[in-house]
């Protein structure tokens, strides 16, 4: 079996050491990927830039020059939470690109699975606007891309905030399908269980906001009843994970209590649906648990599952939560 790491130093250089998404997130990572078991049965490569044509098929043209012209400052801010550094233009460009690049050699049997260990991230980046710490949205372009080649994507973004960018880009389409957990309320409101797309696209967005204190069983149970019947039916071709690990119960920038090998556990999950899967990195700013979060991830994708010492309580009560999302799409699906 093999396993893609797409990973560049490039990536520092989207830096800002007071912010919680900087540099030092990618470091520990490295870090905790080295001591792994799997490690040496890696397959790290180098992203290759994004074609600054591809942006334009799912961003905006006033989205892209702005952050193109703030690449040629520094210090450069799009809102309260979202900086832009020297040359990040070509860093977000990379990160895109390197994403893109996985995921064409998954889908065409270079590698079994792959992840994506770049920044900065990109769900929250809508077709119109960077914010939330994202530029472009690299699942999005990574998704459009495929389906030009007539490859369905399913995007499974289990990240503590929810992926509002990747929903708004293929809210009325359904050849990519977004499937999310996130908690409600917080960042950035939205994701409620009625957002399940427009025209073509409805039933092909489905979300899941959970409560604070819903951890792994909470989650598991919304998986098994809701999101991998319905990822059967849709039957994708590839599996995008938008991997956010700030849904441990340890992140300060979460709520949810979800433990280190739960992320393990989601990813085998849904390899249960479809093999070739891709992971992206989204959040998480706990640096002393983001590593183990990640390497719990790639132990399930190389056959070589890791388990830590990470426990925690959590309230399970999601009843209502499956009942209303099963009503929202039951026409659309066989649920």
């Amino acid at each position: 079996m093999t396993t893609q790491i797409v990973f560049s130093e490039e990536f520092g250089k989207h830096n800002n050491m007071s912010h919680p998404e900087n540099a030092a997130r990618l470091n520990v990572m490295m870090e905790e990927i080295k001591k792994a078991p799997f490690y040496k049965d890696l397959e790290f490569i180098k992203p290759e830039i994004l074609p600054e044509k591809i942006l334009y098929d799912i961003h905006s043209d006033r989205m892209i020059e702005q952050v193109k012209d703030m690449s040629n400052e520094a210090g450069s801010w799009i809102d309260m939470d979202t900086y832009v550094c020297r040359s990040d233009y070509k860093t977000a460009r990379l990160a895109a690109g390197g994403l893109l690049q996985v995921c064409n050699n998954v889908i065409k049997g270079k590698a079994d699975n792959a992840f994506a260990l770049i920044r900065p991230p990109g769900h929250h980046a809508t077709k119109s606007k960077s914010m939330g710490f994202c530029l472009f949205n690299n699942a999005a372009l990574a998704a459009n891309e495929l389906s030009k080649q007539g490859k369905k994507t399913l995007i499974f973004d289990f990240d503590v905030h929810h992926g509002n960018g990747t929903q708004d880009i293929f809210y009325d389409r359904s050849d990519v399908m977004y499937q999310s957990t996130h908690l409600s309320p917080h960042y950035p409101g939205t994701g409620a269980i009625d957002e399940i797309g427009v025209g073509d696209g409805e039933g092909y967005t489905i979300n899941a906001p959970i409560y604070y204190g819903n951890g792994n069983n909470a989650v598991s149970k919304i998986l098994d009843e809701v999101f991998l019947p319905v990822a059967k039916q849709f039957n994708p071709d590839l599996i995008i994970i938008s991997s956010g690990y700030d849904s441990h119960h340890m992140d300060s920038l979460g709520g949810l209590r979800f433990t280190t090998n739960f992320f393990g556990t989601m990813t085998a999950k849904f390899q249960e649906i479809q093999p070739k899967i891709v992971g992206t990195l989204e959040g998480g700013y706990n640096l002393q648990m983001i590593g183990k979060c990640l390497v719990s991830q790639l132990g399930q994708m190389t056959d070589n599952p890791v388990k830590f010492d990470d426990s925690t309580d959590e309230s399970e009560n999601v009843d209502e939560v499956i009942s209303k999302i099963k009503n929202e799409i039951k026409d659309y699906w066989e649920i």
